[in-house]
C-alpha cells in the first residue's frame, strides 16, 4: 500500500490513524500542497488523483482508493479488527453521521485550496480567513458535543471511526484558534485518543514533511 499524505492535510491524518489502528503496512508517499510546489497539481499526481487532493490510496494491484470515508470503509471492510463501525445499526449511523458532519460540513471549510482561493481570488485577510474559518467550526463543534458520549469516546465507549474524524478535526480548529474551553466531552476525546499510539503515530508533527 502506498498513502499520498500531507503532514497537516485533516483528510490525510484521519485515513493514517485508520491504517495505524487496523495495523496495515505501508507506505508514505508525502505531497508538497503550498503554492509554491504544488505537487498536488503535477501530471503524475493527477494521474493518481484527477481531483487533485489528498488522501490516495494505492492499493499492491495499483487500484487507487480515494476520499478519506470512502478509504476507511474499505479499510474497515478489508480487515474488520478491530472494528471503527458498531455493532449497533443505530450506533453505526450515529458513527457515520459524526463522521459525515466532519468531512462534509467542516473539513471542506478549511481546506488549502479554500483557503487559497479566498486569500487570492476575494482578498481577504488571513486573520479574515481564519475567523470565518473559526466561526463555522465552532458550530459544527456545538453539535458534536451534544451528540458523542460521555466517557472519552464518541460512540458507545470504544475507538470508532467517529473518533478518527474528530481527533484531526480538533487538531484543524486549534490552529484556526477555535475556543476549546467549551467542548469538555470533545476535549476528553482527543486526550484519550491521543493516548493511543495508533493517533500519536499518525500525528502531523509526526510526518516526515512535517514543518513548523
Amino acid at each position: 500500500m502506498k498513502l499520498y499524505s500531507h503532514w497537516r492535510s485533516s483528510a490525510s491524518y484521519r485515513v493514517r490513524i485508520a491504517l495505524n489502528l487496523k495495523s496495515f503496512i505501508y507506505e508514505l508517499a508525502t505531497l508538497d500542497l503550498n503554492m509554491r510546489h504544488a505537487d498536488q497539481h503535477r501530471p503524475e499526481y493527477r494521474r493518481v488523483n484527477p481531483q487533485g487532493v489528498v488522501p490516495s490510496l494505492e492499493l499492491e494491484d495499483g487500484t487507487i482508493l480515494m476520499q478519506s470515508m470512502a478509504i476507511i470503509e474499505y479499510l474497515e471492510e478489508a480487515r474488520p479488527e478491530p472494528h471503527l463501525l458498531p455493532k449497533r445499526i443505530e450506533d453505526r449511523a450515529l458513527v457515520r453521521a459524526l463522521s459525515q458532519l466532519v468531512c462534509a460540513d467542516m473539513h471542506p471549510l478549511h481546506t488549502t485550496r479554500l483557503i487559497d482561493y479566498l486569500g487570492q481570488e476575494l482578498s481577504m485577510h488571513q486573520d479574515a480567513i481564519h475567523g470565518w474559518i473559526a466561526h463555522w467550526s465552532t458550530i459544527g463543534l456545538k453539535a458534536m458535543e451534544q451528540l458523542i458520549g460521555n466517557d472519552g469516546y464518541c460512540v458507545g465507549g470504544t475507538v470508532t471511526m467517529a473518533d478518527v474524524f474528530l481527533v484531526p478535526e480538533i487538531y484543524a480548529a486549534r490552529r484556526f484558534k477555535v475556543d476549546l474551553a467549551p467542548f469538555e466531552r470533545i476535549r476528553r476525546v482527543e486526550q484519550r485518543c491521543n493516548d493511543l499510539e495508533a493517533f500519536t503515530l499518525g500525528h502531523p508533527s509526526r510526518q516526515p514533511d512535517a514543518s513548523h
